[in-house]
């Protein structure tokens, strides 16, 4: 089993967001995942080989087939097991929960694919509009466009990725997630969630696969410049330090 990525997290936070392959083009390669588009207009679920975009309000429509991808993961998820998940309260107690299942198996040095179909209390989530952009870094640009909303007593599916602490840098190391309504109507990426119960399904993955930009731009980009805090802040960090709130 492989994990395709369009490009690494490094260029997306320095601000590469020019297209590096489209929809059509990814969909080849897994049928679940999480990824943003082409000038970081919207967050991306890709579930059941269909590739869904949360606008800035958190309505999800389908992407169009010929939309740009400047950064993806995403894998074609093997039959497994499915794991049951009791009440969680907290993004951080179901990140100890995973670590957990993935330690019991030996894993925290490979690659994860999860999803979990869930009755969730509250997803505290965030989108963002488009804004073109040149070395302007992710940080920056959320500041601008990103806004953050909250879905309460709502069903649906965590869509999460795991990278090891040595990948740090191509993706974010730890667990990140994207959440999508099982109506699929509303999504983001996640900040934060009650869960009242779920029913997980993981894939441990050993091989990667990785798209890098061929333009010339992208090597005007110095890929070690992002820090580990900063990609921190954005990926895993709290809604309230960059916009606006709603609930929906």
């Amino acid at each position: 089993m492989k994990i395709f990525q369009v490009s690494t997290l490094q260029a997306l936070m320095l601000g590469y967001t020019n297209p590096v392959i489209t929809v059509a083009e990814l969909l080849e390669h897994g049928n679940i995942g999480l990824g943003t588009f082409n000038n970081i207009d919207g967050e991306m679920i890709v579930l059941d080989g269909v590739c869904y975009r949360a606008k800035d309000d958190g309505n999800v429509v389908v992407a169009e087939s010929d939309r740009g991808v400047p950064f993806s993961t995403v894998c074609t998820m093997d039959t497994v097991e499915p794991i049951a998940f009791g009440k969680c309260g907290n993004v951080e107690g179901l990140k100890a929960e995973l670590n957990n299942i993935v330690d019991a198996h030996f894993g925290l040095n490979s690659m994860h694919m999860v999803r979990i179909d869930g009755v969730f209390d509250v997803v505290d989530a965030r989108s963002e509009s488009a804004y073109r952009s040149m070395h302007v870094s992710l940080k920056t640009i959320l500041q601008k466009t990103q806004k953050s909303f909250k879905f309460q007593n709502i069903k649906g599916t965590l869509v999460g990725v795991f990278f090891p602490d040595f990948m740090d840098g191509i993706n974010a190391s730890g667990w990140h997630f994207h959440f999508i309504s099982e109506d699929r109507k509303n999504g983001g990426h996640v900040f934060e969630i009650v869960m009242r119960d779920g029913r997980g399904f993981i894939s441990k993955i050993n091989s990667i696969e990785l798209k890098l930009p061929d333009e010339p731009a992208f090597d005007t980009y110095s890929l070690k410049q992002a820090s580990e805090k900063e990609i921190e802040d954005v990926e895993q960090g709290n809604s309230n330090s960059i916009s606006n709130n709603k609930e929906s």
